[in-house]
């Protein structure tokens, strides 16, 4: 096992990950930008290094800087998280080329799957199902005619790199291919550096499953069942579940997708834990729709429902042990569901609600799980995804599972900035939420309660008892760890 690791990540996966590497008595170097002088993952983590000013493209995503913090810090390893270089291949390879390991994936993996079109190419051959479409990026506007002419409108295009709902554009009719493929190819080149787009059938209100998969250096290979990611907002996922409701009424499903993801991920050369995802329409067909080759943001309802650490998995893969899980071995128990909590203002169009926390009290209790990257008095920068936290129950049914959500969020209480906790609760109050009748068309038809308009008197209110409440907390507590005490000290010294 390695003895010293460093996190090339910021939030609450990095937070998360920390925690994992203390549980193996490994030591942990955070990296920081400029806005995360201060971040909970810094204040935790044995060493930290820091990159750079605030924007990514000039912190986190410089591969040169966090392989000079790696070496400069005795890292043996780096763990990506998600997001930011962690399907880069040339990252995987720059690490492999210092001697450093990297927590994830093998870089010909990475490039193999990391491309949207190449992974349709792979499972393919794997014989696979996936949605009709192109295998290789789209040429000249005719030739997007053509086929998508022969697919059938409505299509979707796609990025061929990246994800997140970026570089995608759903057509309807061939007027508004041509400024649709325009608009697509220059988003996801923004996003991705990458302009390369496909196109598809579009699969109209398909749930949106996704199958975990795990496998060693050894020829070993589980999947870990599914995770159901159709509640989607902009093709962003904001609730996910393990199980996925429609497995609990058809179980065969999750046999014939969990074998045709190690199908895919076999024929890749896959290794460590990555995610096939895929579609499935009303008459329960599924449709290969791409891989993410890394850890997921979702990854904890899986554990909860499971009991087994992914992050500790990937650990131990990456330093060369084997799996000592079979298939057979592998269950699930109860339910678990996830909320992903933005720093957000549902009432405003969702605009990033970046800001300083000024008072945050945090649910907890039997069955409740909470992956959080803030605490109080941490300003929230405008720089990166707002995604604040996750939090993620557990109950022995879905419908106690659901209760128990609505009663953390009920407890969770964050001021100074807007945040989409009550949104969640109409979701979860949802009739046919409950009943698990739903599709990733779910939340444009849904109509959240509207919320009481607060007269000026009850804001006052409100701040006097902040306030208060700011004033009674104690602050907090001071970081044991080096990293964030030679900060301090560095900066006292400027």
């Amino acid at each position: 096992m390695f003895r010293k690791v460093l996190v090339a990540n910021r939030g609450e996966i990095a937070v998360r990950i920390i925690r994992a590497l203390r549980e193996f008595g490994i030591s942990s170097i955070a990296v920081y930008s400029d806005a995360d002088r201060a971040s909970l993952a810094v204040r935790m983590a044995d060493e930290a290094a820091h990159l750079g000013p605030a924007p990514s493209s000039e912190s986190y995503l410089r591969i040169d800087k966090i392989i000079d913090a790696a070496k400069r810090h005795g890292a043996e390893a780096i763990h990506p998280g998600y997001g930011f270089l962690s399907e880069n291949a040339e990252f995987a390879e720059a690490c492999a080329a210092e001697g450093i390991v990297f927590i994830g994936p093998p870089p010909s993996a990475i490039r193999r799957m990391g491309s949207k079109t190449a992974a349709r190419q792979v499972a393919i051959a794997a014989g696979a199902p996936v949605v009709p479409g192109t295998k290789e990026p789209l040429g000249e506007i005719q030739e997007a005619k053509r086929i998508a002419g022969e697919i059938g409108y409505p299509v979707l295009l796609k990025a061929s790199a990246g994800g997140g709902g970026k570089g995608m554009r759903r057509v309807d009719r061939e007027a508004d291919l041509e400024s649709a493929l325009r608009d697509a190819r220059s988003e996801a080149l923004r996003a991705f550096r990458n302009d390369e787009v496909y196109v598809e059938k579009l699969v109209l209100e398909p749930r949106h499953i996704e199958i975990q998969v795990l496998g060693d250096h050894h020829g070993h290979m589980i999947h870990l069942g599914e995770r159901e990611c159709s509640i989607q907002r902009r093709h962003q996922k904001v609730i996910e579940e393990c199980p996925s409701p429609v497995m609990l009424a058809h179980p065969e499903l999750r046999e014939k997708m969990g074998a045709a993801a190690l199908k895919i991920a076999r024929a890749a050369g896959y290794a460590n834990a990555g995610t096939m995802e895929f579609l499935v329409d009303r008459d329960r067909n599924f449709y290969f729709l791409e891989m993410n080759t890394r850890l997921q943001v979702e990854h904890p309802v899986t554990e909860l429902a499971t009991s087994l650490d992914l992050v500790h998995w990937q650990l131990r893969i990456a330093s060369g042990q084997p799996l000592t899980i079979r298939q057979e071995d592998v269950q699930w128990t109860g339910s678990a569901i996830e909320c992903r909590i933005y720093a957000e203002d549902p009432g405003n169009n969702y605009l990033p609600s970046p800001g300083k926390i000024t008072y945050l009290e945090q649910p907890s209790g039997p069955g409740i799980r909470l992956d959080s990257g803030v605490y109080s008095g941490w300003t929230v920068p405008l720089d990166y995804d707002p995604m604040l936290a996750k939090i993620a129950v557990w109950a022995p049914s879905r419908e106690a599972a659901i209760e128990r959500m609505r009663r953390a969020l009920g407890e969770y209480v964050v001021e100074g900035i807007r945040t989409n906790i009550a949104w969640f609760d109409g979701i979860l109050a949802d009739e046919c939420f409950r009943a698990g009748e739903f599709s990733t068309a779910f939340l444009d038809r849904f109509k959240p309660p509207a919320a009481p308009a607060a007269d000026l008197e009850t804001e006052a209110v409100a701040v006097l008892v902040a306030s208060l409440k700011q004033a009674k907390s104690p602050a907090p507590a001071p970081a044991k760890s080096s990293a964030w005490l030679a900060i301090g000290r560095a900066e006292m010294m400027r």
